[in-house]
């Protein structure tokens, strides 16, 4: 039996999908909710020289262990703890330790190609999409992995011109068509977050009625 909720939230990186399901957090009430994010769950590339892992394609489907994910996801549907991988960004390579998470109510799942993949679509009573700016979600990784991630101005756009911006348009918008609510300008829009805490709410009560 059933015994949590799945809700997907998708869209560009740096669209703002972190802030949607942390808002979502606060207003449903953290000790509900745990969020999984599809970047945890990149395949570990610890096996090839450092150099060509740089050289990856991060932003198309199969730089993701998707199958994890989806199994993962259907443990926590079931009422079951998780362990759930820890990626280091830096190295490109998960690390030994992992997280337990879970039993937990509701799901938060965000990531770039959450609504490209049937089965974890599947599993999601809530898709969502963040429809953001192309230029605005530009600046906003050029900034985050300048800071968080050690990287150079120069390898950001490169990979943004090389990788990022064609997976974009052939994987992470044609998603959109996927979504029940498209949410413009990110966590900024109180009223689509007030929206859908309210139909999580409304799941909520339908399944423990």
């Amino acid at each position: 039996m059933k015994k949590g909720i799945i809700i997907g939230i998708a869209g560009a990186s740096g669209s703002g999908k972190t802030l949607v399901a942390n808002n979502i957090m606060s207003a449903l009430g953290s000790e509900k909710v745990v969020m999984l994010q599809e970047d945890s769950y990149y395949k570990d590339l610890s096996d090839i020289p450092f150099d060509e892992r740089t050289g990856k394609n991060f932003d198309h489907p199969d730089a993701f262990d998707h199958e994890l994910l989806a199994n993962h996801l259907e443990q926590l549907l079931q009422g079951k703890s998780i362990s759930h991988p820890i990626y280091d960004y830096k190295t490109h390579s998960r690390k030994k330790e992992t997280r337990t998470v879970g039993p937990h109510t509701i799901v938060i799942l965000e990531g770039i190609l959450i609504l490209n993949e049937p089965r974890l679509r599947n599993q999601m009573d809530i898709r969502v999409f963040i429809d953001t700016a192309p230029d605005i979600c530009f600046i906003r990784r050029l900034k985050r992995d300048i800071n968080e991630r050690a990287r150079s101005v120069d390898s950001v756009i490169r990979q943004y011109e090389e990788t990022v911006r064609p997976m974009y348009f052939q994987f992470i918008e044609p998603s959109k068509r996927y979504a029940d609510i498209i949410i413009p300008r990110g966590g900024k829009n109180k009223v689509a977050i007030d929206i859908l805490s309210t139909k999580i709410n409304t799941l909520l009560k339908s399944q423990t009625n």
